[in-house]
């Protein structure tokens, strides 16, 4: 039997004149009222929907593997020349995130459908993008960390294949408009300054602030193979007048044998692929095929000493790892009261340097179960 809604008058009541009922049920008052209180409900509703909120996304991004070619198509995505290299079987794949840009905004219901939907994470802007920062210079920030992550995954990669590596005393930056702007480039390496051999960042300079302002200072670079003295002028320090500055930050470098290059998409940034550079660098340079034509994922910072640093975003990781087909991802153990948290098939074995991750690679047929694990 089929019920209906009747009026007094008997007639059946129209869908609209059913909707003004159940609002003037809602909001009370006349049909006038109802209506504006409806109005200034659906105004309401649009403002949420459309105003952004201060929180940004993560979500699965792409994964690449860093034995395999270059993003550009031309040579390989870690390139070894001046040592004897040796061929891979497998692959090793770094991990991305995909994060709203600093220009971004999202709105109220982009960030709900984020926290609810799986492997992705909403977090507060200011925890990922100080106040006030741009994309350029977000991504300035983000291209630099990748470059200190591969000259730190070259050194700790080199070391664990067995090339000797050695510190020297190198200019780290120069900055604009400073007497050694033009004289002195990133990545020079101080030998001595005025005649006198240098052993470290430190003694460098500690002999450029015995000279009085306004003096110069004779530095000996090693640049390009070349040896080669250059003057630089002192000037007064901004922070201590009575200080000379020449406008150069000494720091510690690497010299070693053999040239590696990287081949990843500029638009890869940030700190996270140390751990897989330093690996794939060890892969190609010892005669053992870590991979075992296995499809390794692997994230983490690294020191030149092999230390795996903690990362973000670890649940869109594991899942871009898992639908790039990773039978195994290597994580730092940082991560573990994450990783414990997130529910996958995809092993996730935590380290905590190259030489541990190294240890599981070299052990193929060794069952997940008796794999380090996250407890």
């Amino acid at each position: 039997m089929t019920s209906r809604v009747v009026t007094a008058r008997g007639g059946r009541r129209s869908p609209l004149r059913r909707a003004g009922a159940w609002l003037r049920r809602v909001f009370g008052g006349t049909p006038t009222t109802t209506a504006a209180a409806a109005g200034t409900f659906v105004v309401l509703a649009m403002v949420l929907a459309l105003v952004p909120v201060p929180y940004v996304t993560w979500s699965p991004g792409r994964t690449m593997d860093v034995l395999g070619p270059a993003a550009s198509g031309q040579g390989q995505a870690v390139a070894i020349s001046g040592l004897t290299s040796y061929p891979t079987d497998g692959q090793l794949r770094l991990t991305t995130v995909g994060v709203t840009r600093a220009d971004s905004r999202i709105t109220l219901p982009a960030a709900l459908a984020a926290h609810w939907l799986p492997w992705r994470e909403v977090l507060p802007r200011d925890a990922v993008y100080p106040p006030g920062t741009t994309e350029q210079q977000n991504t300035a920030e983000s291209t630099q960390m990748m470059d200190t992550a591969q000259q730190s995954a070259i050194v700790a990669g080199l070391r664990s294949a067995g090339v000797t590596v050695t510190e020297v005393t190198t200019v780290v930056g120069v900055t604009d408009g400073t007497p050694a702007d033009g004289r002195l480039d990133p990545g020079d390496t101080i030998t001595a300054v005025d005649g006198v051999t240098v052993t470290s960042p430190t003694d460098a300079t500690a002999r450029i602030r015995a000279r009085r302002v306004g003096e110069s200072v004779r530095i000996t670079v090693l640049r390009s193979g070349a040896r080669q003295d250059v003057t630089v002028p002192t000037v007064a320090g901004t922070d201590d007048p009575a200080q000379p500055r020449i406008g150069a930050t000494v720091g510690v470098g690497y010299d070693h044998p053999g040239t590696v290059t990287f081949g990843i998409d500029p638009a890869i940034g940030g700190p996270s692929a140390g751990l897989v550079f330093a690996l794939a660098i060890r892969d190609r340079l010892t005669p053992e095929d870590l991979t075992a034509g296995r499809v390794i994922a692997a994230t983490g910072t690294i020191d030149p000493d092999g230390t795996v640093g903690s990362i973000g975003g670890l649940p869109a990781k594991v899942a871009g790892a898992r639908a790039a087909g990773a039978t195994l991802f290597l994580i730092p153990r940082g991560n573990c009261d994450e990783a414990v948290r997130l529910r996958t098939d995809l092993p996730l074995v935590p380290v905590d340097d190259l030489q541990q991750a190294v240890d599981v690679l070299s052990r193929p047929q060794t069952p997940v179960a008796d794999l380090p694990h996250c407890s």
